[in-house]
């Protein structure tokens, strides 16, 4: 899905700022993954409200993955950029987008700054392959693609993605995607208000 635009489903991104980041602080390398990210707003948002929370000097140890399966080829190319038009951005917050977006070299565009541009790092990857890029993540987001997936092929990419994270680590997805019945026991669910989850610390 290549469409999305910059803190859409805000709920998420502010229960993450909540849950989440509070847990980060005191690892040297913080492993997150965003699948589906189409064209960047969304780990670009992530990003900025991690930063937001953690404060910039305990950000510089944080390191995004944003995957997709990118069958043109040009999700790569504008993430690396991070330059997008105002129309893109007209959601932001005056604060925020003072904060991270400077003048782009296009009319109308506006440049991502280098102290976020440089915690995403994009990856082709198919998800319905069920082959983690990785593992060992506190958190993986994956808010754009799961709704297009038949039953079966969501509860076993969701089961993939609770083998990629580490113990303790976080699952979060859009607020229309409840949790399979049949994987609710390798998570707590963290809110009422979103999908967020932690994976569970003993399995039955």
């Amino acid at each position: 899905m290549a469409f999305t635009f910059f803190f859409r489903d805000q709920t998420v991104l502010d229960l993450i700022a909540t849950h989440v980041v509070p847990t980060l602080s005191g690892y040297s390398r913080i492993r997150i993954w965003d699948g589906g990210c189409a064209m960047g707003p969304e780990p670009y948002s992530l990003a900025i409200t991690i930063a937001e929370k953690m404060g910039h000097f305990a950000f510089r140890n944080v390191h995004i993955d944003a995957t997709d399966i990118d069958e043109q080829g040009v999700f790569e190319k504008i993430i690396e950029n991070g330059v997008y038009p105002i129309d893109q951005l007209e959601r932001i917050t005056p604060e925020i987008f003072g904060k991270y977006f400077t003048p782009g070299e296009g009319k109308g565009e506006f440049r991502v700054v280098d102290s976020i541009r440089q915690a995403i790092h994009f990856k082709r990857h198919d998800l319905l392959s069920l082959k983690s890029i990785a593992d060992g993540y506190r958190l993986i987001v994956c808010k754009n693609v799961l709704l297009h997936f038949h039953p079966a092929e969501r509860v076993n990419v969701i089961r993939m993605f609770h083998s990629a994270l580490a113990p303790g680590g976080f699952f979060a997805t859009e607020r229309t995607q409840e949790m399979p019945r049949e994987l609710a026991h390798l998570f707590e669910k963290m809110s009422e208000e979103g999908q967020l989850y932690r994976k569970a610390e003993t399995l039955s």
